[in-house]
């Protein structure tokens, strides 16, 4: 078959193919081309999951007769100065937008610039232009795209369902509307109520309500600012703290330079940051925006411009990590339980059905079955009474209080001073102005994982040598697992060596662990080593294991603690960082206002 060149048309539907994939790319190219035109609002209005209608409405500055005639043409743009590809300062710079969606669709534009005496409209159909005519429009530009792949049918075959479609163009917005937080957008049709999200004012506090209008309260209730700035790259943004977070890593968004993107960088430098405070199988919700000089990043790289690449890729990741870190580090007390009221909601009583009407106060369980008696042993008698059982609870597992009066230091100290321990496993403490709750074993787990950390920083962790070998026997392949990984294992002092077929012989472990379950920390660590790869840094290997030994050597639930011993878990929680969350992400301790449990009995 002989080489020929392509008509205009084909050309046009093959651009579109790779711009226009579905309703949601028609979407995010028109409402880019609004906002580079400067608009402070935009309205967007689609029907049947964009395949009937879409229409996107702006006050931005418009276009004249002849940049309007123009704009449908291949390759024709405003945005691009000169031929440097590297300075790009707009969205939009590629020109393939509007030309491609005119090859596929029914495209009407109707536009007005400020130095026209009207507004003026041109339309586009299956890449046929029509003329440019008179139109009316007070300011701004007005687009509205129909019957979207009409001319290319084959291609509706792979579109989902209208409440699919409407669902991607509701999230393309969505990150559009969280890149601006100072441009006010309307989103309507689809049979919904109207969404809009008002224009922010201009700092961090707007860009925070504009996040919490759209990934909701929780977000707002817990977010932590981040920012991090090295070698004119600036990482700022919201962090949400550690007990908010998701099954899945869609809660993560990056902005570079005002433009949504998707990229694998952000992933790895969030889990790295957050690796110390979540489990595995969960993910946190962050937004974080990267502001770098154009030269530094290649926005050219993806037809629809969802992708980058960063020059110095290094940079921006360690800038991250470090941002992130510092941020949780700063806010290491917070979590869920006491900072957005779910503990106090937990609290609240639930709904009592109202008695009804016709309520017989003789059929009450509490009604004596026979004459009263004189006064003198009637609250004996009452209280052996069938309906009184329920308030039988038993006899208490711990002292209420150990002393009449804490001393005056201990109440003003953040976690207060320890007043009792109930079933053994939970500290109730008090402060000036409210109790909290603290759960022994989360809360020592994270200070013997900080106390290991910072003693592999020091001079190395701090081994204890066992007078008599311990032997711990497992299945063959768990035991070549741990020995792969000895030399990692005896980097945090525990020492182990082949006993033979399907054993393994523990000769050192550390201090810090005291009296450990050597057979239940190995297969732990075995179970944990199944899941790693080579491409794991040695660093974060060996945090898995700090924090699986943290587990293993701190106090277990079910031990009951002298008054001393809970005052000084305490004033450990106090200094050691990130105390807010054990290794595994749940909260520590949760923290009760008295203003709030006042409110809980009707005193205020």
């Amino acid at each position: 078959m002989p080489v020929r060149q392509l008509p205009e048309q084909v050309v046009n539907r093959i651009a579109a193919g790779e711009v226009v994939e579905r309703p949601a790319s028609v979407v995010k190219e028109l409402v880019e081309n609004a906002i580079d035109a400067g608009a402070s609002r935009i309205d967007i209005f689609t029907d049947g999951g964009g395949r009937r209608r879409i229409g996107i409405t702006d006050d931005g500055g418009g276009m004249t007769r002849a940049d309007l005639a123009l704009s449908v043409d291949r390759h024709a743009t405003s945005k691009l100065d000169d031929e440097d590809l590297l300075r790009i300062r707009t969205l939009g710079f590629r020109g393939e937008a509007l030309p491609s969606i005119g090859a596929v669709a029914r495209l009407n534009i109707v536009t007005r610039h400020a130095s026209e005496p009207h507004a003026w409209s041109l339309s586009v159909e299956a890449g046929v232009k029509s003329e440019v005519m008179p139109a009316a429009l007070g300011q701004g530009t007005r687009v509205e795209v129909g019957d979207l792949f009409y001319a290319t049918p084959a291609r509706l075959k792979f579109l989902k369902t209208d409440r699919t479609e409407a669902e991607a163009i509701r999230e393309v917005v969505r990150r559009l509307a969280m890149a601006r937080p100072d441009i006010a957008f309307t989103l309507a049709g689809e049979e919904r109520a109207p969404v809009t999200w008002a224009a922010a004012l201009p700092g961090a506090p707007g860009r925070l309500t504009r996040l919490g209008d759209i990934l909701g309260s929780d977000f707002r209730g817990c977010a932590i600012e981040v920012r991090a700035e090295r070698e004119g790259v600036v990482v700022e943004g919201f962090a949400a703290a550690p007990s908010l977070t998701r099954a899945n890593a869609l809660g993560q968004y990056l902005f570079v330079n005002g433009r949504p993107v998707r990229d694998k960088l952000i992933l790895g430098a969030v889990r790295a940051a957050y690796a110390d405070y979540l489990p595995r199988d969960r993910h946190p919700v962050v937004a974080l925006f990267v502001t770098l000089a154009p030269q530094e990043v290649d926005a050219n790289v993806h037809p629809a411009k969802t992708e980058v690449r960063f020059r110095n890729a290094g940079l921006v990741r360690a800038l991250i990590v470090h941002a992130l870190k510092e941020g949780l580090a700063r806010e290491g007390r917070r979590t869920a339980a006491n900072t957005d009221g779910a503990a106090l909601s937990a609290f609240r009583p639930s709904f009592v059905a109202p008695r009804p009407t016709n309520w017989d106060w003789r059929r009450s369980p509490a009604y004596p079955v026979r004459p009263m008696p004189s006064f003198d042993g009637v609250a004996t008698s009452a209280l052996a009474e069938p309906g009184q059982a329920a308030f039988d609870v038993g006899a208490p597992t711990a002292d209420v209080r150990f002393e009449a009066q804490p001393s005056a230091d201990l109440l003003d100290r953040p976690l207060g001073a320890a007043r009792t321990q109930i079933h053994e496993t939970y500290i109730v403490s008090q402060t000036r102005d409210g109790l909290i709750v603290v759960d022994q074993h989360a809360a020592h787990e994270r200070i013997v994982y900080e106390k290991l950390k910072a003693s592999l920083a020091r001079n190395g962790v701090q081994r204890q040598i066992l007078l008599i070998p311990e032997i711990v026997e497992l299945d063959e392949s768990t035991v070549e697992k741990l020995l792969d990984r000895a030399e990692e294992l005896a980097t945090y002092g525990l020492a182990i060596e082949s006993f033979g077929p399907g054993a393994v012989a523990v000769r050192e472990t550390p201090s810090l662990l005291g009296k450990a379950n050597a057979a239940g920390l190995l297969r732990d660590l075995a179970e944990h080593m199944a899941e790693w790869d080579e491409a794991l840094p040695l660093e974060r290997r060996l945090m898995h294991v700090a924090a699986t030994m943290a587990c293993h050597g701190s106090v277990r639930a079910g031990r009951r603690l002298k008054p001393e011993e809970m005052n000084a878990l305490l004033r450990e929680m106090e200094d050691t960082p990130n105390s807010g969350q054990c290794n595994h992400g749940r909260p520590t301790y949760v923290e009760l206002k008295l203003s709030d449990i006042e409110k809980l009995f009707g005193r205020r």
